[in-house]
């Protein structure tokens, strides 16, 4: 056996493909969309015309992206038989539900057999319309209501906020939304993005590339992150109990959640947008006691920073989505809504230069040996 070949476990310092996507400097803490800093597009943008930057590469002008928000908005439909689905598996877990739904959406939409680059393109951004209306409805069946139909006269955020919760959002709370999806929309070759190109590689359709996406987000080793760190904030009770959760944690040599990054060793860039938006949002729902554990906790783990142990996106996602009174189990299906545009360009240019995907495994079971009769073992 090859005793010199150095294995690279989950496949960590491996370039596998190139993509002009998204820039991820860990060292520094930089994240680009298109060459175009996270900072200044959470705090200018908008998700719809980060998407679109996302897939075409540029900016859009004023009419180009009235057309694509246009599109958005007329992928706001589902089939009927999505809401027979939801309400079958109605006490599933949210992820299991959206899965599904996706899933059943290839075989209930003849288009979405289209594996060309405009087809991918054209179920792409419906699915983005589609997934916040299926998580809603299931939200809204499994409490005994029927489900808020689509809002044409609002945003992506304000819109998924309108179907969850049956009222208009405050404007605030609308553009903390949309900065959330604009934070997650796309990380380079995560994991489940990764994990959708695979499938592409196969010459699977779209369909096919987001259900193996959302199968891998739901782990919580990937996606659970902003749930765990809300059950920390629930344990921890009050901010002057925080420094003796830290230090119980560290002792036991135990991570603590919301900190540290797989290619990040400096703060998460996205972290600083969520911080000011929690801080905001928790004022105006009248709990600033949320932020308050949360910032104890970042004082309690600056020690630990010169370790790369730096706060990262999640440890402010899921309180955002507290204060909102959502559902713990919904935290990963909002990290998918954001994610979309992200996995749809991963898959595009999977498609544009497409190679099945197949590493190796270096062997290390027993040495050739011979097939032995039942009666002779």
């Amino acid at each position: 056996m090859t005793e010199d070949v150095k294995i690279n476990r989950g496949l960590k310092g491996i370039y596998f493909e190139r993509s002009g996507v998204s820039h991820i400097d860990g060292a520094k803490g930089e994240l680009l969309y298109r060459g175009y800093t996270i900072h200044d597009l959470a705090e200018h943008s908008t998700f719809e015309e980060v998407c679109y930057l996302l897939i075409h590469g540029e900016l859009p002008t004023a009419d180009a992206l009235a057309a694509f928000d246009a599109q958005l908005k007329a992928g706001r439909t589902l089939p009927p038989q999505i809401h027979e689905i939801i309400h079958a598996t109605r006490d599933g877990h949210p992820m299991d539900v959206l899965r599904t739904c996706v899933s059943a959406l290839a075989a209930l939409e003849p288009a979405s057999h289209d594996k060309g680059e405009d087809g991918f393109l054209q179920n792409g951004l419906r699915l983005t319309s589609q997934v916040p209306m299926i998580i809603a409805a299931h939200q809204a069946i499994r409490n005994g209501r029927d489900p808020v139909p689509a809002d044409p006269t609002l945003s992506h955020a304000a819109n998924w906020l309108w179907m969850l919760k049956g009222e208009k959002p405050s404007a605030d709370a609308a553009r903390l939304a949309d900065v959330d999806f604009i934070l997650h929309a796309e990380h380079g070759a995560n994991a489940s993005s990764f994990a959708a190109r695979v499938t592409v590689g196969t010459e699977a359709n779209l369909h096919g590339a987001m259900v193996t996406a959302l199968s891998t987000l739901a782990g919580p080793a990937h996606g659970g992150a902003a749930e765990d760190v809300m059950k920390m904030v629930q344990e921890i009770g009050k901010p002057e109990n925080a420094a003796a959760y830290v230090k119980q944690k560290r002792g036991n040599r135990e991570a603590v959640t919301g900190f540290g990054h797989r290619v990040y060793r400096a703060e998460d860039p996205r972290a600083r947008h969520m911080r000011d938006g929690v801080r905001k949002l928790g004022q105006e729902m009248g709990a600033p006691e949320w932020y308050e554990i949360l910032q104890a906790v970042v004082d309690a783990m600056k020690p630990y920073a010169r370790h790369g142990l730096n706060v990262n996106v999640d440890f402010y996602s899921g309180v955002i989505y507290q204060l909102h009174g959502i559902p713990m189990d919904l935290y990963v299906p909002i990290f998918a809504i954001g994610r979309m545009p992200g996995w749809l360009v991963q898959c595009l240019e999977q498609q544009r230069s497409n190679i099945l995907i197949r590493p190796l495994t270096l062997y290390n079971g027993p040495d050739a040996r011979p097939y032995l009769p039942m009666d002779q073992r």
